[in-house]
Order: C-alpha cells, then sequence, then structure tokens
C-alpha cells in the first residue's frame, strides 16, 4: 500500500509569534517552527498501517525553505521518502491555493492508495484543506478519524461526536483525516534519526507540477489579512491586604469588571 501523509510546517506555539509587516502574512521564517504536532498522528498512523502489512510511505509538505525540517521529522520516524514543495509564488497562500498545489504534487507522486492528513494545522486550525484535496483528487473524504482500518480495498473510521460515534466505510483510494486521539505518535529512535539521512527528499516547484503562479500567492487569496496589532503587555495585579474586609473588597472588585 503506497501512503501520502501531508503535513506542515508551522510556527513553535512557544515562540512570539507574528505577522510579516510587509504584507500581513504569517512569518514562518522569523521564527522557530516545526512538525504541526496534529500531523504527527497522521504519520503514525501511516506508519502503523504499512508495519502491519507492507508498502511505503511518502511525506508532502509546501512551504519555505525551513519547511524541510517537517520532511525530516517524519522520515526520523519511519516514513520512506519526502516531497518538498518550495516555490517563492507559493508565499501568502491561502487553503484553495494550499489544495491545489497538494494536488498536483500527489498527483505527480502517482499510485497513491490512501492519502493522510491532520484533522487541522496548529497554525491554522480550519480543518478544511482536507475536504479540499479530496475534491480535487475525486477522492472520497472520510475526515476526523479516531481509529482507522485498511482491509483489502476499503479503509473504514470511527468518528467520535459529542452524543454518539459514527462508522464510516469508504473505497480505496480515500483520503483520511485523524484526529489527535487515534494514536500515540513515536519519538525518534537514534537508528532512525541515522537512517533519515540516506532517504530520498524531492523538492519541487510550481513549474515541476504544472501549476501556474497566478493561481497561488497572496495576490489569488480568497482571504487577507487587513490588519494586526501586537498583544499588549500584562500588566501588574493589583495587590490587595486583607485587614478584615478582603472578602468585601474582592467583591468590589468582581463587581467593577461586571463578573457578578
Amino acid at each position: 500500500m503506497n501512503i501520502v501523509v501531508c503535513v506542515k510546517y508551522v510556527p513553535d506555539a512557544q515562540s512570539e509569534r507574528t505577522f510579516n509587516e510587509s504584507d500581513n502574512t504569517t512569518d514562518r521564517v522569523g521564527v522557530d517552527g516545526l512538525l504541526s504536532e496534529l500531523d504527527e498522528y497522521a504519520v503514525e498512523e501511516a506508519l502503523k498501517i504499512v508495519e502491519a502489512g507492507e508498502g511505503e510511505v511518502t511525506v508532502l509538505t509546501v512551504g519555505p525553505d525551513q519547511a524541510a525540517d517537517a520532511v525530516k521529522k517524519a522520515l526520523q520516524m519511519g516514513a520512506d521518502k519526502g516531497v518538498h514543495v518550495n516555490d517563492e509564488a507559493i508565499h501568502g497562500s491561502d487553503s484553495v491555493a494550499t489544495s491545489l498545489v497538494l494536488a498536483e504534487a500527489i498527483k505527480k507522486i502517482g499510485d497513491a492508495d490512501l492519502v493522510l492528513t491532520g484533522m487541522a494545522s496548529t497554525d491554522g486550525t480550519m480543518s478544511v484543506v482536507p475536504a479540499m484535496l479530496a475534491e480535487r483528487l475525486g477522492l472520497p473524504q472520510v475526515t476526523f478519524a479516531s481509529e482507522l482500518t485498511v482491509d483489502g480495498q476499503q479503509v473504514t473510521i470511527r468518528r467520535d461526536g459529542d452524543a454518539a460515534s459514527e462508522t464510516i466505510v469508504a473505497s480505496l483510494p480515500a483520503l483520511v483525516s485523524v484526529t489527535d486521539q487515534i494514536n500515540e505518535p513515536r519519538y525518534p529512535s537514534f537508528k532512525g534519526i541515522m537512517a533519515a539521512k540516506k532517504k530520498p527528499v524531492e523538492t519541487w516547484g510550481l513549474a515541476d507540477l504544472g501549476v501556474d503562479a497566478s493561481q497561488v500567492g497572496l495576490d489569488a487569496a480568497w482571504t487577507k489579512v487587513e490588519s494586526f496589532t501586537k498583544r499588549p503587555p500584562r500588566q501588574q495585579g493589583q495587590i490587595v491586604t486583607d485587614e478584615g474586609d478582603g472578602g468585601t473588597k474582592l467583591a468590589e472588585f468582581l463587581s467593577a469588571q461586571k463578573f457578578i
């Protein structure tokens, strides 16, 4: 079974995330980044499927030079090879354009029996790219899987909702997005880290995919950030000395803030 896992390089949530002042796009170069945590579950699930049978796992990412680190981490976990779509014209692309680039890259990879994604990216948290990607590829989409089973020519997932759990079956090839309830991603072992250095990684541009630059980038985006302001610094809290009237002062404070 040939599995393609779409992963994303995102700003580290522990870093000071911000936007580029020049065009109001997310700063992905001037901050520390990493493989999106939610995508690690998709990589792990792909590895488990292949380890239980046979096949290979190809990791696909779209992003600037630093996005190669996301592919590197997935290869260290055990993926077989990687593809990095890197083109300056992609900068500022929205979900619509991103799904186009991913779809054309998957077509170029070829013969994918299963396409796996995380449930969302930790920077955008929109959860729309899997559906868009499935539409572009003409594949059935079974999303938000908390459990996944591949049996013959079909895939079965369990989707857990607030009121009930659903079992959904789709024929292969298919696209599946997984939640953070599906497994526990492995840590790269020393052996895996060393082995990753010898695994093939291809870098493609838009021309390699047959995608016109006018279809992607900030100018083609359906949505744009009009403005942003930095979060104001936290102010020092108010210290109240309890001289027998602490409860009254607390109630007055809560009332003034309209908490009570």
